[in-house]
Protein backbone atom coordinates (compact mmCIF):
# COMPACT_ATOMS: atom_id res chain seq x y z
CA UNK A 1 0.00 0.00 0.00
CA UNK A 2 1.23 3.40 -0.35
CA UNK A 3 2.23 5.93 2.25
CA UNK A 4 -0.94 7.97 1.87
CA UNK A 5 -3.27 5.24 2.27
CA UNK A 6 -1.47 3.16 4.93
CA UNK A 7 -0.14 6.72 7.36
CA UNK A 8 0.58 4.03 9.98
CA UNK A 9 2.54 1.58 7.70
CA UNK A 10 0.47 -1.45 9.03
CA UNK A 11 1.92 -4.59 6.56
CA UNK A 12 -2.08 -5.61 6.06
CA UNK A 13 -5.41 -4.96 6.84
CA UNK A 14 -6.66 -5.96 10.33
CA UNK A 15 -8.56 -9.31 10.95
CA UNK A 16 -11.35 -7.95 11.97
CA UNK A 17 -11.27 -4.77 9.30
CA UNK A 18 -11.32 -7.32 6.81
CA UNK A 19 -14.22 -9.90 8.80
CA UNK A 20 -16.26 -6.62 9.97
CA UNK A 21 -16.67 -5.46 6.09
CA UNK A 22 -17.98 -8.60 4.80
CA UNK A 23 -20.34 -9.52 8.24
CA UNK A 24 -21.63 -5.67 6.94
CA UNK A 25 -22.49 -6.96 3.85
CA UNK A 26 -23.51 -10.20 4.07
CA UNK A 27 -26.06 -8.07 6.70
CA UNK A 28 -26.80 -5.76 4.38
CA UNK A 29 -27.85 -8.68 1.41
CA UNK A 30 -30.00 -10.60 4.49
CA UNK A 31 -32.10 -7.06 5.06
CA UNK A 32 -32.09 -6.39 1.20
CA UNK A 33 -33.11 -9.91 0.12
CA UNK A 34 -35.39 -9.77 2.97
CA UNK A 35 -37.16 -6.40 1.00
CA UNK A 36 -37.19 -7.82 -2.01
CA UNK A 37 -39.22 -10.71 -0.34
CA UNK A 38 -41.93 -9.07 1.31
CA UNK A 39 -42.34 -6.90 -1.95
CA UNK A 40 -42.69 -9.83 -3.49
CA UNK A 41 -45.15 -11.55 -1.94
CA UNK A 42 -47.34 -8.46 -0.98
CA UNK A 43 -51.57 -9.22 -2.07
CA UNK A 44 -50.72 -12.77 -2.59
CA UNK A 45 -53.39 -14.90 -0.96
CA UNK A 46 -54.92 -16.07 1.33
CA UNK A 47 -55.54 -19.21 -0.66
CA UNK A 48 -58.98 -20.76 0.90
CA UNK A 49 -59.14 -24.34 -0.77
CA UNK A 50 -61.22 -27.74 -0.71
CA UNK A 51 -61.34 -31.13 -2.13
CA UNK A 52 -63.84 -31.69 -4.86
CA UNK A 53 -63.18 -35.30 -5.24
CA UNK A 54 -61.32 -38.33 -4.97
CA UNK A 55 -61.17 -40.78 -7.47
CA UNK A 56 -58.91 -43.96 -7.66
CA UNK A 57 -56.30 -44.04 -10.81
CA UNK A 58 -53.86 -46.51 -12.25
CA UNK A 59 -50.53 -44.22 -10.25
CA UNK A 60 -52.72 -44.16 -7.27
CA UNK A 61 -55.26 -41.47 -6.41
CA UNK A 62 -56.54 -38.69 -8.49
CA UNK A 63 -57.40 -35.96 -6.58
CA UNK A 64 -59.98 -32.69 -7.51
CA UNK A 65 -58.67 -29.50 -5.51
CA UNK A 66 -60.37 -26.21 -5.68
CA UNK A 67 -58.10 -22.93 -4.41
CA UNK A 68 -59.25 -19.60 -4.10
CA UNK A 69 -56.78 -16.19 -4.90
CA UNK A 70 -58.02 -13.88 -2.14
CA UNK A 71 -55.04 -11.77 -2.69
CA UNK A 72 -55.08 -8.74 -5.45
CA UNK A 73 -52.18 -10.17 -7.55
CA UNK A 74 -52.49 -13.11 -9.83
CA UNK A 75 -50.18 -15.78 -8.36
CA UNK A 76 -49.77 -19.98 -7.47
CA UNK A 77 -49.17 -21.73 -4.41
CA UNK A 78 -48.04 -25.10 -3.07
CA UNK A 79 -50.98 -26.98 -1.99
CA UNK A 80 -50.78 -29.89 0.79
CA UNK A 81 -52.88 -33.20 0.77
CA UNK A 82 -52.69 -35.06 3.71
CA UNK A 83 -54.61 -38.07 5.55
CA UNK A 84 -56.00 -36.25 8.40
CA UNK A 85 -55.54 -39.42 10.62
CA UNK A 86 -51.92 -39.40 10.18
CA UNK A 87 -49.81 -37.45 12.80
CA UNK A 88 -47.71 -34.89 11.09
CA UNK A 89 -45.86 -34.55 8.14
CA UNK A 90 -44.70 -37.62 6.89
CA UNK A 91 -43.64 -39.34 3.57
CA UNK A 92 -47.49 -40.01 3.17
CA UNK A 93 -48.27 -36.34 2.30
CA UNK A 94 -48.08 -34.95 -1.18
CA UNK A 95 -47.00 -31.07 -2.33
CA UNK A 96 -48.96 -30.07 -5.73
CA UNK A 97 -48.44 -26.73 -7.31
CA UNK A 98 -51.47 -24.82 -8.19
CA UNK A 99 -51.72 -22.94 -11.77
CA UNK A 100 -51.44 -19.27 -11.60
CA UNK A 101 -54.99 -18.15 -10.23
CA UNK A 102 -56.35 -14.64 -10.83
CA UNK A 103 -57.33 -12.35 -8.14
CA UNK A 104 -60.63 -13.57 -6.60
CA UNK A 105 -60.76 -16.14 -8.92
CA UNK A 106 -61.23 -19.90 -8.12
CA UNK A 107 -59.34 -22.72 -9.76
CA UNK A 108 -60.39 -26.37 -9.90
CA UNK A 109 -57.43 -28.41 -10.81
CA UNK A 110 -56.37 -32.55 -10.92
CA UNK A 111 -53.66 -33.89 -9.88
CA UNK A 112 -52.50 -37.52 -9.39
CA UNK A 113 -51.14 -38.34 -5.96
CA UNK A 114 -48.84 -41.60 -5.33
CA UNK A 115 -48.06 -41.01 -1.60
CA UNK A 116 -51.40 -41.92 0.01
CA UNK A 117 -52.21 -44.96 -1.66
CA UNK A 118 -54.75 -46.22 -3.82
CA UNK A 119 -57.86 -46.65 -1.88
CA UNK A 120 -60.22 -43.78 -1.73
CA UNK A 121 -60.50 -42.49 1.47
CA UNK A 122 -61.06 -39.23 3.50
CA UNK A 123 -58.12 -36.76 2.83
CA UNK A 124 -57.84 -32.98 3.73
CA UNK A 125 -55.87 -29.92 1.57
CA UNK A 126 -54.52 -26.71 2.87
CA UNK A 127 -53.35 -24.19 0.45
CA UNK A 128 -52.42 -21.22 2.69
CA UNK A 129 -55.30 -19.66 4.89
Amino acid sequence: MCDRCNPLGLKAPAASQAHGIAFVGIGLAVVLLAFLARIGSASVGPFPSALAGIVVDPAGLKVTISVTNQGSNAASTTCRVLDPALPGLGPETAFVQTPIIQPGSTSTFDTIVTTLGSTPRQLAVDCGQ
